[in-house]
């Protein structure tokens, strides 16, 4: 069940919505302010960020071809 307090970033129009907006695959959300869905990019950012800064995930490790560490298949 949605709540009508839940709001959505659109990824086409950069705008914030509610309930009624663009369609799931478009908007990333569901945020519980419109304060906080205006900061969603800003967000993605800074999470990809720390992705990419964790060794756990860094794809640039020298180790051994598993698939998981530097894309290489596993065979």
């Amino acid at each position: 069940m949605m709540s009508e307090n839940e709001y959505w970033f659109c990824l086409t129009h950069h705008a914030v919505e509610g309930h009624d907006g663009c369609k799931n695959a478009d908007r990333l959300g569901p945020y519980a302010s419109s304060e906080e869905a205006s900061r969603a990019l800003e967000k993605v950012q800074e999470r990809n960020e720390a992705w990419d800064n964790d060794p756990d995930w860094n794809d640039d490790s020298s180790g051994p071809g598993n698939g998981l560490t530097d894309g290489t298949p596993e065979r």
